[in-house]
């Protein structure tokens, strides 16, 4: 696995030689900046679509669930990151905890695929798509990501949308149930 994410990350990341225009925009971008975009999105959509405004702080909960499951992975599986083993420095301020999966990743792509599912929030899903993908090339270009990192990312993402959508779906289902015997308790 170490030669394919070695012969990724010199396809895709700057190593010792970065192009220096390339190298600034990643560093705008990799440290939070396509993140704190990605909030300001999903609060926006809060703001601008009042029927989905539960839906969105319910994808605001599972990310940050998301969140803390990719930590908990990384720190388990514990592979290194491209600067650890000498492949380019660290051109970001980062820790040497563990990469797979990308944390960034996997509550970008969340959010955007959990988005991405609603006829309302669809749009705003396809810019958060994008702002994930790019974040994720960005973290690659800097050194504390291997591409394989951020596909761990976007699969555990698509795994968890599919359990909060099922989750949804059951609770939906129950609250339905609960309020058709509420009714038929009373109309006796």
């Amino acid at each position: 696995m170490m030669a394919l994410h070695s012969f990724l990350y010199e396809w895709i990341g700057a190593g010792y030689a970065p192009t220096r225009w390339i190298l600034f925009l990643a560093r705008v971008i990799a440290p939070g900046g396509g993140a704190w975009i990605c909030i300001f999105l999903m609060a926006w959509a809060w703001w601008r679509q009042p029927s989905e405004r539960s839906y969105v702080v319910a994808v605001f909960l599972a990310c940050g669930a998301a969140a803390i499951l990719a930590h908990a992975l990384a720190a388990w599986i514990n592979l290194p990151r491209p600067f650890m083993l000498g492949l380019s420095p660290s051109y970001i301020e980062h820790g040497s905890r563990g990469a797979l999966p990308s944390t960034h990743a996997v509550v970008m792509f969340t959010a955007a695929l959990l988005f991405l599912v609603r006829r309302r929030l669809r749009s705003v899903g396809i810019v958060l798509t994008v702002i994930a993908a790019v974040t994720g090339w960005a973290r690659v270009y800097v050194g504390v990501h291997f591409p394989l990192d951020i596909v761990a990312g976007l699969l555990l993402a698509a795994v968890l949308a599919v359990t909060f959508l099922t989750l949804q779906k059951l609770w939906h289902h129950f609250v339905a149930t609960a309020r058709t015997a509420h009714r038929r308790a009373a109309d006796m």
